[in-house]
């Protein structure tokens, strides 16, 4: 009998161990690469990108030859710092919720560019290689504040709540949802953490860090980038470029990460 409870006692104490070891080694994987991405955040290349969207921003283009100085983020016209995290918000003259490049968009429209087509176009090609200046320049001029989407309109509202509806829907041939990655915490793919976006995930986590520099590319990527890479992996159908659909995914996890600190551009495995 003192033998038995021997042996048990010392395959609980191997358990416990064991577990202590799990968690030590999981917490050692996970500061390791915090301190990995703190040693390259110093010297991010998303800065080239906000460069290059600071020139453009000023820059007279398109068949009208205006600049973005007329381009109202919800902030007032040519007004960037605090815009981005406000967004995605309602516009009365468009009649729309937008995100940040729905309404960059917009922006280019005024200038003489044709949007549809630009929306067409291949991520890292042709005028969305500007876009994606853009939105590094925009989302850097808000590093550092909290964000605030607007709630107030029912459209706003509306627009949330049809994004939470999509963060839960499973389908395809794996039967995923956004949930599925994103839904609980402690999940992990390979050594990158999930944050659980079904809550706020804190400073600088998920929403807050889009857009990012993804080393393993070498570009930056918006949201609708990051998004279109999720739906590839859940085996979906690519989303429209600035489609109701991703605006609603960004309306959602925007009112979900209200009070957080946005880091973007951010830098990314």
């Amino acid at each position: 009998m003192k033998q038995r409870h021997a042996a048990v006692w010392a395959a609980g104490v191997l358990a416990v161990t064991g577990c202590l070891a799990s968690a030590q080694a999981q917490t050692s994987t996970a500061d390791g690469i915090a301190q990995y991405r703190a040693l390259l955040a110093d010297g991010n290349p998303a800065e080239l990108w906000e460069a290059k969207g600071e020139l453009l921003w000023t820059q007279k283009r398109g068949s009208k030859n205006l600049s973005f100085e007329t381009c109202d983020l919800g902030k007032g016209a040519g007004v960037v710092k605090g815009a981005f995290v406000e967004l995605p918000r309602y516009f009365a003259d468009t009649q729309r919720v937008q995100d940040l490049e729905s309404r960059l968009l917009t922006c280019m429209a005024a200038q003489g560019f044709n949007a549809a087509e630009i929306a067409a176009t291949p991520f890292g090609r042709g005028e969305q290689v500007n876009l994606e200046a853009l939105v590094a320049y925009v989302s850097a001029a808000s590093r550092g504040m909290k964000f605030n989407l607007p709630q107030g309109r029912t459209e706003e509202r509306q627009m949330a709540e049809a994004g939470k509806r999509l963060f839960y829907f499973r389908a395809g041939p794996y039967d995923f949802s956004c949930a599925s990655c994103h839904g609980e915490p402690g999940k992990r793919i390979r050594l990158q953490d999930l944050p659980d976006l079904a809550k706020s995930p804190g400073d600088g986590v998920g929403f807050a860090a889009w857009p990012a520099y993804r080393v393993s590319s070498g570009e930056l990527w918006s949201m609708q980038r990051r998004l279109n890479d999720c739906y590839r992996q859940q085996r979906f159908p690519f989303p429209g470029y600035a489609s109701d659909a991703t605006i609603a995914l960004g309306s959602f996890m925007g009112v979900q990460a209200r009070g957080a600190l946005s880091i973007a551009p951010a830098i990314k495995r």
